[in-house]
């Protein structure tokens, strides 16, 4: 049996998880809720309470510090993900990756689809799967359509980092974490990326580690 606070209504749970005090507890890999999906967002929340769970995502985003947050890595069924880089890194990471500053955005019911057939490979890490990355391959640029939190239509081009972080933070609201999609043998520590692999590209990992990138 679920638990019944899991059958309460939506506005309901997120009222209760608002009261709890910020920042949110971020769900681990293993929860359910985090390979459930999401279901649209159609209202559900007053704008009052809807605008306070975007500021406790932000909060939470930044706290953790992170570069992205979906609902449900808070533990909400709701296809809505906050986005913010300020993209601190050195000039050679900045040109490899295309890593390039994002202002805070809010993502409602988003979707992508990639434009052209170009794929990169970066190691990448989730919230929701502390003390780990891996490399995964992505599209390198990609369109994303949605609507933003006043529910204004959102139909842009993303490239490099910034189409990465769209790409993970949307793939959550489907349901699918970042290790689905990644080259298993590339599987590191945070403390064996420190040590080993903190060049600006994969290159030396997949040689080492015996993966292929794109």
């Amino acid at each position: 049996m679920g638990n019944p606070s899991d059958r309460a209504p939506l506005a309901e749970r997120v009222g209760q998880l608002l009261d709890r005090g910020l920042p949110l507890t971020i769900v681990a890999a293993g929860d359910p809720v985090l390979r459930r999906g999401t279901e649209p967002y159609d209202g559900q929340l007053e704008p009052a309470l809807l605008a306070r769970f975007i500021e406790a995502l932000r909060v939470t985003m930044r706290a953790a510090p992170g570069v992205g947050l979906a609902a449900p890595q808070v533990g909400m069924p709701l296809r809505i993900a906050v986005i913010e880089d300020p993209a601190p890194v050195p000039e050679e990471v900045r040109l490899a990756r295309g890593r390039v500053p994002q202002p805070f955005r809010v993502l409602v019911n988003p979707s992508y689809e990639p434009v052209g057939a170009a794929r990169a490979g970066f190691f990448e890490g989730c919230l929701s799967v502390p003390g780990w990355q891996a490399v995964v391959a992505r599209h390198a640029e990609v369109r994303l359509t949605g609507q933003d939190e006043h529910g204004r239509a959102l139909d842009e081009v993303f490239t490099g980092w910034p189409a990465r972080i769209v790409q993970h933070e949307t793939d959550h609201l489907d349901g699918v974490l970042y290790l689905d999609r990644a080259e298993a043998r590339s599987l590191s520590s945070n403390q064996a990326m420190a040590e080993r692999w903190a060049q600006p590209t994969p290159e030396d990992a997949a040689r080492a580690l015996g993966f292929e990138l794109p």
